[in-house]
């Protein structure tokens, strides 16, 4: 019995030491570990490169990390050579005579770098000053000192529709302007006022954002109802330039909130009066956009996207008529992608116009006639997705665009680009090569760099001529060979069927760099669900940000499921009024399907992490999927879609508000709450409201639920940055490897390090 029970202590000591899933402590060694494999990314030569093009010539240059540091390269596409951009060390002795300081040739600290178009002058900035450099002899001078850059304008901030200067006409003639918010134009030889509005008033103005025609017979304009503006207050608790709290305040819609109302109005310069016409059937607005003129003034056009984004028209108002017809009338019965996908170029001054629909299901491009409004001819088609335009050439009546999913065998998120005559004749692809690629073109389209690559395979740059896609030189080819001698091993691809049992759904695999198969790990899976997009990572990185934590004895795993974008219509309608669905589903039939092909998975121990939409996906997890997800930790989420900005919730979830919304609220369903929970979220948060996680956390206290909650002053959006980082690592060592994190209190900064 005594050996029998010394047996049994023997194996547990050894199952003990082998699973990450052991009850030893985690060392402050696994957590450097961590933190070190991100330098795996600095141990790639010759990598993915960013061409400059340098005015309208055939030359580029590029910057590119050599054994050397960072060299400059200069490639004339037109003459097939390559040469240094500049003579660094030159440079670099010139720029240490002038400033006296100890630079180093080939990591000079200098920024926004341009050419002369004759190559024979080279600018850039240095030390918050702008420096020149002749380059036939280097001589090098210092030039201004660098303007402080202007705030940038908030993304959620209105515009002042009184705010813009007064319009002049094109023949100079006349000028336009706001006054007592009615449309007033003065000569400009005369000075003669005339008043063509009488309408307009306080709260239905017409807006100072005037568009002449271009023949000056006519200006058009927005007549708007404003509405009330929303405000979202947050208290900065500990500001870095006084002691005292700072309240702060921004403009931020939600969903459901009223919004400002837009009527095209036209004008006759001639007859010095407006021309009425009816646009009540375009009151039901979540935008519509300011005129825009046909080149030949026979009138204009306006954009109308519909409160809750089931129509979207374009419309013509005709000159002088007032006569309204509309040329593109797209309809959905779930919603229009306008955000992501819309796009327009018209042709020929509007003779044709192309757009992009996915009316048959995908995401394709449209060649219409813009005089009836009636359809010519679907220029791409069948089961692959148009990404997006790069470029119209009305003359050759050709497109270059990029798509994903249209070359069999292939990941269906592999972008490649491709070049079509309009009537869909003649479908060429540029990138034939198996990768996703990243191109850019010469400014007269006879060039393009094209950089290639996977997960699994290291960046390529090629130099192609943009008739046909040949390939003309090599530029780069990356160089992993030190990466490949520390033992580093790509992030695995891998797919399985959905919940369908026939769409593919796809992730990526990253395990530790001592991983053994031997032990058993965790699983946690990175999330971001946002359905304006698909996240999974596609290019080469040796190790992205959010994979350091697989080195504590967990496999991190990152999936795209139904409800993100760019594959079908039917695929990305599954998030539609139900944001809470997440793709999970799919995620976790993938996650089961990688167990059964890895049985060192121990999916009774699934943790997951996301920021933003990923918060909210994190924290749904544990509330409508808690047989499968244990471990939640939810960064700066969207917990209730009325409490999220306007524009991405009402997109996906749609208007009116209903009780869909409430059904996906976390804040709704926190007594839903199982498994571990924590919350992390910048008190300053400007993109997602902070008291969005501060009504979780008052809805779980209500439900009696135990949670842990992480506020971070003075962040913004964040995902926790290096505090928020190891407190996350943190409570997947305790509650997914059942261990102890070290006592960071006790450890000193120079052994963290």
């Amino acid at each position: 019995m005594k050996n029998t029970l010394g047996i049994l202590i023997i194996i547990f000591l050894v199952l003990l030491v082998k699973s990450p899933s052991g009850f030893s402590q985690v060392s402050i060694e696994d957590y450097q570990r961590a933190d070190s494999v991100m330098k795996f990314n600095n141990l790639v030569y010759h990598g993915a490169i960013t061409p400059n093009w340098i005015d309208s010539s055939h030359c580029f240059w590029y910057k590119v990390k050599t054994r050397k540091g960072q060299e400059y390269f200069m490639i004339d596409a037109q003459k097939l050579k390559k040469n240094p951009a500049f003579d660094q060390e030159k440079l670099c002795r010139e720029i240490n005579r002038l400033t006296g300081k100890q630079y180093k040739p080939y990591s000079l600290p200098i920024s926004n770098i341009s050419f002369s178009k004759n190559l024979k002058e080279l600018h850039f900035e240095l030390d918050s000053f702008k420096w020149k450099c002749n380059l036939a002899g280097y001589k090098t001078e210092k030039g201004a000192r660098l303007e402080k850059a202007s705030k940038q304008r908030y993304w959620g901030e209105s515009i002042d529709e009184l705010g813009n200067s007064p319009v002049t006409s094109p023949d100079s003639q006349w000028v336009a302007y706001v006054k007592n918010f009615n449309v007033y134009i003065k000569g400009l030889k005369t000075s003669e006022e005339f008043q063509l509005s009488f309408d307009g008033s306080e709260g239905e103005f017409y807006s100072s954002y005037f568009e002449w025609s271009p023949d000056s017979k006519y200006v058009a304009v927005n007549k708007v109802r404003d509405n009330k503006k929303r405000y979202v207050h947050f208290v900065e608790s500990s500001p870095k330039d006084q002691l005292q709290p700072i309240l702060q305040k921004i403009e931020y819609l939600k969903p459901g909130d009223a919004l400002p109302v837009k009527m095209p109005s036209l004008f006759s310069i001639a007859e010095k009066k407006q021309i009425h016409f009816s646009t009540d059937e375009f009151k039901n607005q979540y935008h519509l956009s300011n005129p825009q003129w046909w080149k030949d003034s026979r009138g204009f056009t306006f954009e109308f996207n519909q409160r809750g984004h089931q129509a979207y028209q374009v419309v013509e108002v005709e000159a002088p008529t007032g006569s309204l017809k509309t040329i593109i009338d797209e309809q959905s019965s779930t919603f229009i992608d306008y955000s992501s996908k819309r796009y327009r170029y018209d042709v020929n001054d509007g003779e044709e116009i192309i757009w992009t629909s996915e009316r048959d299901g995908w995401n394709h491009l449209y060649l219409f006639n813009g005089k009836t409004g009636m359809l010519n001819n679907q220029i791409t088609k069948s089961e692959w997705v148009v990404r997006g335009v790069v470029k119209v050439f009305e003359k050759e009546r050709q497109v270059i665009f990029k798509a994903s999913g249209k070359n069999p065998g292939e990941d269906p998120y592999f972008i490649h680009y491709y070049r079509i005559n309009f009537d869909g004749s003649g479908l060429t692809d540029l990138t034939p090569e198996p990768f996703n690629h990243d191109i850019s073109f010469s400014d007269d389209y006879q060039y393009f760099v094209d950089c290639y690559s996977s997960v699994e395979e290291p960046p390529v740059s090629v130099l192609r001529a943009a008739s046909d896609g040949r390939v003309l030189m090599q530029v780069e080819n990356a160089d992993i060979s030190e990466l490949l001698a520390t033992g580093w091993k790509a992030p695995e691809v891998f797919h399985t069927k959905g919940r369908d049992g026939k769409t593919e759904i796809r992730g990526n695999v990253y395990r530790p760099s001592n991983f053994d198969p031997e032990n058993q790990y965790p699983v946690i899976e990175y999330i971001y669900a946002g359905p304006h997009s698909s996240f999974v990572q596609k290019n080469f990185y040796p190790v992205p940000w959010f994979a350091g934590v697989a080195e504590l004895g967990f496999v991190v795993v990152q999936v795209d499921g139904m409800g993100t974008s760019n594959r079908s219509k039917a695929f990305h309608d599954v998030c539609w009024k139900n944001l809470k669905d997440g793709g999970f589903p799919d995620r976790i039939i993938w996650i089961k399907a990688l167990a059964e092909k890895y049985p060192y998975l121990d999916t009774t121990k699934v943790g997951i992490f996301g920021v933003s939409a990923g918060g909210q996906n994190a924290m749904s997890a544990l509330l409508f999927h808690p047989g499968f997800y244990k471990v939640s930790v939810s960064s700066c989420g969207c917990h209730d879609n009325r409490m999220d900005k306007i524009w991405w919730n009402e997109q996906f979830m749609g208007y009116p508000i209903g009780p869909h919304y409430e059904a996906c609220s976390n804040v709704v369903n926190a007594n839903r709450l199982q498994g571990k929970l924590l919350l992390m979220v910048g008190e300053v948060d400007d993109n997602v409201d902070p008291s969005s996680t501060m009504q979780v956390v008052n809805a779980l206290i209500k439900a009696d639920k135990d949670f842990e909650l992480l506020v971070l002053p003075g962040e913004k959006h964040t995902a926790g940055g290096k505090y928020g980082e190891r407190r996350r690592r943190d409570f997947f060592v305790r509650h997914l490897l059942n261990s102890d994190p070290p006592d960071w209190n006790k450890i000193t900064e120079n052994e963290k390090l």
